[in-house]
């Protein structure tokens, strides 16, 4: 048992250094080309390149936890088939240890690092995110700022807007955003509030928004007035892409708040598809890691039979981005034909768990 825990820790270890390394380069690249495009925002507005930084910085989290799926399938392939190059996985298996065992002791490193991604995408990636978002569109508009538990906060000239929530609506042919709980707070030029105007919900129609259920109180020097009115408009020319850019990143929240994003929609009979598809993505993200880990496995022990692991690393690598390029497509059907999410999502692992069982069995 203690041979078979030391051989256990030096797979993980194999593998995690290469998983760790190939994470490093992807995540490099991906932070460089990112910068390289918000380059061309830099000079709009208040935005510099300093903000241009500070944005990819806080997006670290979050792409850490995206690219992870590809970096498990070739820090994986990469670190077996370091063994197998050296003969040690032969080694092992004269030793009397199962492929089986091999194959597990290789997968403890990356459930940690999924373990971990989990983690990080409830904790520090949706906050980082939303802050990266605040830099970006206060330092282009200065307009748009969304804070974590007060909602979206935007300014057009006196006049400053908070909405708990948001989404997308179908306003005749054209999506449009819709938002929830909303307050208008004018100021004047002395920085004091001259009136408030709360309405259920603000539609985005052309040159400005179209708000329901308002209620507004003025404030005057002797006096202070309320109306109410079941409609009024607001024109306003708020940016259409930095409110989209604020409100519909459902995929940078945490499982709770997607969860509260949803109940809160579907209870007003508004399209939370989207919300729906990315919380349910979450829970099949390691399932997904699992699947992919897996299919290299028999990549791995195939080499020690004969050579050219570099075209089967090649295949590994097509295998694993397809997967998710499939499963990616599977989610878009379901949210066109709306079929239960869960099934898009869980055809393409449990398929590629199958093949790589049968593949593995066929091993001598």
């Amino acid at each position: 048992m203690n041979a078979f825990g030391l051989i256990d820790r030096y797979l993980a270890r194999h593998v995690l250094v290469s998983t760790l390394a190939v994470w490093a380069v992807l995540v490099g690249f991906d932070a460089i080309a990112a910068f390289a495009q918000e380059l061309e925002s830099v000079g709009k507005g208040n935005y510099s390149i300093s903000h241009a930084a500070l944005y990819i910085f806080f997006t670290i989290p979050r792409r850490l936890y995206v690219v992870f799926p590809y970096v498990a399938v070739i820090g994986s392939l990469l670190g077996l088939g370091g063994l197998a190059a050296r003969s040690e996985l032969t080694a092992m298996r004269a030793s009397g240890v199962s492929r089986l065992r091999i194959g597990l002791g290789a997968l403890i490193a990356l459930g940690m690092l999924t373990v971990l991604m989990m983690i990080n995408m409830e904790s520090v990636a949706p906050a980082s995110e939303q802050h990266s978002q605040s830099i970006a569109n206060e330092g282009k508009s200065n307009k748009v700022i969304m804070a974590r538990y007060s909602g979206m906060w935007a300014r057009d000239g006196r006049m400053f807007m908070n909405a708990r929530s948001g989404g997308e609506k179908m306003l005749g042919n054209t999506l449009t955003i819709e938002l929830q709980d909303v307050r208008l707070f004018e100021i004047n030029d002395d920085g004091k509030l001259v009136s408030l105007t709360n309405a259920k919900t603000a539609t985005r129609v052309e040159k400005g928004w179209q708000l329901t259920g308002v209620e507004r109180t003025d404030f005057k020097p002797a006096e202070v007035s309320v109306t109410r009115q079941p409609e009024w408009f607001w024109p306003s020319d708020l940016d259409k892409r930095a409110l989209e850019s604020a409100l519909l990143r459902g995929r940078y929240m945490s499982s709770k708040e997607l969860l509260t994003n949803i109940n809160y929609l579907q209870r007003n009979k508004l399209d939370a598809e989207k919300f729906v598809s990315t919380y349910w993505e979450r829970w099949f993200y390691p399932i997904n890691v699992f699947a992919l880990c897996l299919a290299t496995l028999p990549f791995a022990f195939s080499s020690l039979r004969s050579g050219g692991f570099g075209k089967r690393l090649f295949y590994g690598i097509v295998i694993g981005i397809s997967f998710l390029l499939l499963q990616r497509l599977f989610v878009d059907l379901a949210n066109v034909y709306r079929f239960d999410v869960r099934i898009a999502l869980a055809l393409p692992p449990i398929t590629l768990m199958a093949l790589s069982v049968f593949l593995f069995r066929r091993l001598r």
